[in-house]
This record gives C-alpha cells, sequence and structure tokens, in this order.
C-alpha cells in the first residue's frame, strides 16, 4: 500500500521549507519531497560570483531572522544554502526523491515518484518558478561555431571562448554577467529589452530597505493594476556587492559594454537589433523616477540625489555580424519558466503556467507557493515567502 498523508509538499527550497513550517504549527502531518539536495538550485544551479541581490538583514525566514555578523552584506549561493539547510532541519525532507507524476485520485491525489507511491488529500507546490531558461526559437539560426549557454550553464568567463560575447537580455542577471564578462577582456554586446532600473543606494540606505519600510513590497494583487504584468516583470537591475555599488546601464557603458536594443531577428548570420533603445530608456528612467518619487513622499524627505538619465549611444548598433569572428559566444539571459512536465492534472494555462488565486489552484486540494506576484510584490523573495505561506497552509488546514 503507498504511504499516506494529508499534505505533501514538493520542493526543499525556501518556498517549501516555509509550506512544512507552517505545516508542523498546525500539527498536520506532511512529507517534503525534493529531487536533489535541500536548496538544490543555489548549490547546482547558479554561477561562482552570484549574490543575493537582497542585503543580509532581509534575509529571514519565519522563526529565523538573520542574526549574523554582516547585516548589510549580501549572500553566497553557498551562504542561502546554509540559511536554508538550518532552516530545513525540523522538516521532514526526503531528499533524491523526484515526482514524475501528480493526479488526481478519489479524494486526493496519487504522487508517484523515482522512489515509490504516495497518496495525499492536498499537495503543495512549492518546485519553483525559474527551473528552466526561457530562450527564444531563434537560437536555432544562430551559427553553429558560436557557443550558446544560458545562466544555468554559465560558471564564469573562464569557461568561455576568448572573442567577444553577445548577451541577450538587461535584467539583474544579463547585467551582471555582462560586467564581468567584460571585466575578464572579452568585448560584450549587450541586447537591452524592457527592464527595471535601480540604484543600490537612495538617500544613504540599500534601494530594498525603501521597498521594504515603505510598504511597497507589501502590496497585495487587489492593489496592482495589472498583475499578469506585474508578474513578467524583469528582475530589476542590481548586483549584491561589498561596495554596494549600482550597476545600471550608464555603468556597463562606462565599462566597455556596448547596448544594442531588443534582439529582434537573426536573418543571414546576421542578428538585427530593434531601434527603441531611447524609449526603453526613457521608460525605465521614468518608472525609476516614480518610485523614488513614491519613497519621499512616504516619508516626507525632499528628494535625494537622483542617477542621471540612462545615456544613449550616438547611434546604436542595428545588425551585428555572427559569422565574422567577432562574437564567440551568446549568453541568454531572457529569463527563466517552472517545469511541469510531472503534472498529470489540468491547472496549466496555454503559456505552462499555473492557474491560481493566491495561491489556490483551479483544483480542490491543490496548492503554489514561490511563484511571482502570489499575494503580494514580495511573493517570490526569500523574506516574502513568510505571509503568503502563512496564508496559503491556512487555507489549505481548512480545507482538510
Amino acid at each position: 500500500m503507498p504511504e499516506s498523508y494529508p499534505a505533501v509538499v514538493i520542493g526543499a527550497g525556501h518556498a517549501g521549507l516555509a509550506a512544512s513550517h507552517f505545516l508542523r504549527e498546525r500539527s498536520i502531518d506532511h512529507v517534503v519531497l525534493e529531487r536533489g539536495e535541500v536548496a538544490n538550485s543555489w548549490r547546482r544551479e547558479r554561477w561562482d560570483s552570484l549574490r543575493l541581490l537582497t542585503p543580509n538583514w532581509l534575509t529571514r525566514l519565519p522563526g529565523q531572522p538573520y542574526d549574523g555578523p554582516d547585516p548589510d552584506g549580501y549572500m553566497t549561493s553557498d551562504e542561502v544554502a546554509s540559511v536554508l539547510d538550518r532552516f530545513a532541519k525540523p522538516a521532514p525532507v526526503r531528499t533524491a526523491t523526484a515526482v514524475t507524476s501528480l493526479r488526481a485520485a478519489g479524494d486526493g491525489y496519487r504522487v508517484v515518484t523515482d522512489g515509490g507511491e504516495l497518496r495525499a488529500r492536498a499537495v503543495v507546490i512549492a518546485s519553483g518558478a525559474c527551473n528552466r531558461p526561457v530562450v527564444p526559437p531563434l537560437a536555432a539560426a544562430v551559427p553553429p561555431d558560436i557557443v550558446q549557454v544560458t545562466p544555468l550553464d554559465y560558471r564564469g568567463p573562464g569557461e568561455l571562448p576568448e572573442g567577444g560575447v553577445l548577451v541577450v537580455g538587461a535584467s539583474a542577471t544579463g547585467v551582471q554577467l555582462a560586467a564581468e564578462i567584460q571585466r575578464s577582456g572579452r568585448p560584450v554586446t549587450l541586447s537591452v529589452g524592457e527592464h527595471v532600473r535601480m540604484p543600490r543606494l537612495y538617500r544613504g540606505r540599500d534601494i530594498l530597505w525603501w521597498m521594504d519600510a515603505s510598504g511597497v513590497w507589501d502590496q497585495r494583487t487587489h492593489e496592482i493594476d495589472d498583475v499578469e504584468r506585474a508578474r513578467g516583470l524583469a528582475s530589476p537591475q542590481l548586483i549584491g556587492s561589498a561596495a554596494r555599488s549600482t550597476l545600471d546601464l550608464n555603468v556597463l557603458s562606462d565599462l566597455g559594454v556596448e547596448p544594442v536594443g531588443r534582439f529582434a531577428a537573426l536573418r543571414d548570420g546576421r542578428a538585427l537589433f530593434s531601434g527603441g533603445l531611447r524609449n526603453l530608456f526613457s521608460l525605465a528612467d521614468l518608472k525609476l523616477a516614480r518610485l523614488l518619487d513614491t519613497f519621499d513622499a512616504w516619508d516626507g524627505g525632499g528628494p535625494g540625489d537622483r542617477p542621471e538619465p540612462t545615456r544613449v549611444p550616438a547611434r546604436p548598433r542595428l545588425q551585428l555580424d555572427l559569422t565574422g569572428g567577432a562574437i564567440r559566444t551568446v549568453v541568454w539571459a531572457t529569463g527563466f519558466r517552472p517545469a511541469y512536465d510531472w503534472l498529470d492534472v489540468p491547472v496549466l494555462d496555454a503559456k505552462g503556467r499555473l492557474r491560481h488565486t493566491g495561491g489556490v489552484l483551479d483544483a480542490p486540494g491543490l496548492y503554489a507557493l514561490g511563484l511571482p506576484v502570489l499575494r503580494r510584490r514580495k511573493s517570490t523573495f526569500i523574506h516574502g515567502i513568510e505571509d503568503d505561506a502563512r496564508e496559503v497552509i491556512d487555507e489549505l488546514a481548512r480545507q482538510l
């Protein structure tokens, strides 16, 4: 007979472990299934120099505030994994247990893993929103002698061929990789689409202090004008560093990175870029100004020093020959998507995303955590999981 539990949690990252925390608080028997190790993606799917975008003091979990010696620093991947290891100690986690199928069975669900089968009345899907890189179809037309990598493949610039690099995407990942690769001596061209610009510090405080203290991060979905758009926004152009430095397109230009427009097409070995670079820069600058205005209005202080407008190249490049040898690598920093190929319940939309209302799926007894703007703007951040997890598990408990 398969094992039976009131609840099963899929995933042992911060979201799944937070679900387990609140299930234990409510004395609901459960098990957490993890395909690899606790914090698996932090251990195995991050580049070597990566640090959290959020300062250490903000890296708090239910019942586990930050208590280290460097509150204003930014954790490495290994340090994040250690934080999650500590949080996982009381949780009933089964590592190296991959879920291969989840389907409805009677008044609950049948969870098939590579180590056996379980039954559960409720299931919390907390397997992450960044399981697979998004690579556009035009990647298939890139000349075969050019190396193509995603952020899940990349570890450091030393693994790339010598020569030029085209980085596609200007979110946090794209700008960080562009800066690191440029500093390695490989000239970088950065293809820029819609992006979110932020300084690291504003009026002497970390920009994310302002997001937290002003309540912007606590905005709930009904307070956001366009929730679907908010869920699709790229991560802000930030980097965690000891210098607490800003990393935006002006900084990259000063380093020698060449910004170009959105990668629109690939024809006869030539990458074609959109001509709307000025508009993209103006939109990002406008959104940043509105955000900083919000902070100033919240605390009644006068405006601080504002970043200069994003500088537009005099003649932005509209195409780039990928056959002449100048470009040896393309880095696709074009986002991530979840992986639900094991999910045999009709709860996915046309884009392969979970259909849910605040983490409650369109199937009785199915719940989700750790997705962008699940219930609040802060939902995907480590510190943002506590409120979402408490409320989702409250709903789960009421249905058992």
